[in-house]
């Protein structure tokens, strides 16, 4: 008895494995088409924005614009007042390894500060605006004392260490003169890094780079005359320079990292920032404008 529906079920089947196949290889040939040569060419922009407290969007992206072959430079938009130490020479020492096989310029936006300024480093060239606020190259750790407050609340702490600078910045005491000498070698220590890299990438002479590292800030005008940066002019001044570098009259542009959503933000930042993190964390002194009349 001839089954016929199990021959149409069968030749069904076929077509539909037929199809996820030739679907797999459109993707897979997409896939390609981003990675090599065959789409237009494109520099690719990196925002570094806000506070620098977590270096993996950044990474993520860096990498990217190093495989992908459609993105012949990269510009690096600063708007940054500083950040964690940790994650900025993260940032930092990934757009190195990004410099040797691409052209990397940066263009600096209101604010590029501290560890903004730290990022910036890694271009070949840095552009900013006149009256950009840059430099404030310096290291602070800030440790909340609130010992008389919790003795006015009747609160009391008792600590059990392994160690002398085991609790040191505890919020319940006071740095004794130990703890305060041990801290202040940690930031002269991370400070005489910061002096290093600058003194390395402006090609400056050391005790120059130190004079100017006491933490203050320089408009863009000011960080040109020192050398601190390469040239006055806005994103658009970077972004033609940058096509002149590779010789590129027309291209498009990638803006990395891609946008988030309000929710994806909203349960990132709630899950990665501890108290913890924010009142007892080692940074780049940033440097916050909050107002400027002209």
């Amino acid at each position: 008895m001839k089954r016929p529906w199990l021959v149409y079920g069968l030749a069904f089947l076929g077509g539909v494995v037929l199809f996820l196949i030739l679907l797999s290889f459109i993707f897979a040939l997409l896939a390609s088409y981003k990675r090599f040569d065959l789409g237009k060419p494109k520099i690719g922009v990196l925002e570094i924005k806000g506070v620098i407290l977590d270096a993996d969007d950044y990474l993520s992206a860096i990498r990217e614009f190093r495989t992908r072959r459609d993105v012949k430079a990269v510009l690096v938009r600063v708007e940054s007042p500083g950040g964690a130490i940790g994650p900025t020479q993260e940032v930092f020492e990934e757009l190195k390894k990004l410099r040797k096989e691409k052209p990397i310029y940066v263009s600096m936006g209101g604010v590029s500060a501290s560890g903004g300024y730290y990022v910036s480093l890694a271009g070949e060239k840095i552009f900013a605006n006149p009256g950009t606020i840059t430099g404030s190259i310096g290291v602070v750790i800030e440790l909340p004392n609130l010992e008389k407050l919790f003795e006015k609340l009747g609160i009391k702490s008792e600590t059990i260490k392994s160690g002398e600078f085991k609790d040191t910045g505890s919020i319940y005491r006071g740095l004794t003169k130990e703890e305060r000498e041990y801290l202040k070698a940690k930031v002269n220590q991370l400070h005489e890094q910061f002096v290093r890299v600058v003194a390395e990438e402006r090609k400056l002479p050391l005790d120059k780079v130190k004079s100017l590292a006491d933490g203050r800030i320089y408009t863009g005008e000011e960080a040109k005359a020192q050398k601190l940066i390469d040239g006055l002019g806005n994103y658009y001044t970077a972004l033609e320079e940058l096509k002149k570098r590779i010789n590129l009259k027309e291209g498009e542009i990638l803006v990395l990292p891609r946008k988030k959503g309000f929710l994806e933000r909203f349960f990132e930042e709630k899950n990665s920032l501890s108290m913890e993190k924010l009142l007892q964390s080692l940074y780049f002194q940033p440097f916050y404008l909050i107002k400027l009349n002209l």
